[in-house]
């Protein structure tokens, strides 16, 4: 791993005072509104890591909105963005990163989350995608046409490319603790964890 990568530092970890608990990162991959930032936050905090966001360190590193990027430059150049962004992250130490919705689509930084990282899809049925992003004009992809017609043809394209995570772990009305829980306990499995903190 490249040691000189930023550190990214959207959420600081825990303030447990204890180390790290996690010897990779975890990449959250889903739809818009499965709940990757929610849950992100909490799981990285019950593991004393730092929580990221890609769509946040994109536009960062564009001095821009996602949404802006894509009026101005288009979808490709995002993509092109969002890839060295990644990347970038997934070579620093780990962390809860929480990938856009359309990273894991992208066969190269699918790849390099393979290569790097353990996914997890916080898969969503449609009412729940629908209602948690209803009326939210900050995500480009929904802001044309229905938003849900939209939703269900992202579901139909991106759901069997989201099956190839790690993990799968469903999301819907459950209190958010719920499904972070459900996630440690999906990790426990597959990567060596230990818990810091039991909130």
């Amino acid at each position: 791993m490249n040691e000189t990568a930023k550190i990214p530092e959207n959420d600081p970890p825990n303030e447990s005072g204890g180390p790290p608990a996690l010897t990779q990162t975890i990449v959250l991959v889903g739809l818009m509104g499965a709940g990757k930032s929610c849950i992100g936050r909490r799981l990285a905090q019950r593991l004393n890591v730092s929580f990221v966001d890609a769509d946040t360190e994109i536009e960062q590193a564009a001095g821009c909105s996602i949404a802006e990027i894509f009026e101005k430059y288009g979808e490709a150049a995002f993509r092109d963005g969002e890839r060295r962004v990644m990347s970038r992250l997934l070579e620093g130490p780990p962390t809860i990163l929480a990938a856009g919705g359309g990273a894991f689509m992208d066969a190269e930084t699918r790849q390099l989350i393979r290569q790097h990282a353990v996914s997890v899809w916080l898969r969503a049925d449609l009412d729940t995608l629908a209602s948690r992003t209803k009326g939210r004009g900050h995500r480009p992809l929904l802001n044309n046409g229905d938003p849900r017609e939209t939703l269900a043809k992202l579901i139909e394209v991106r759901y069997p490319v989201y099956a190839e995570a790690d993990i799968t772990v469903d999301t819907g009305v459950d209190n958010p603790n719920v499904t972070c829980a459900r996630v440690v306990e999906a990790l426990a499995g597959v990567v060596a964890i230990e818990e810091t903190s039991a909130s």
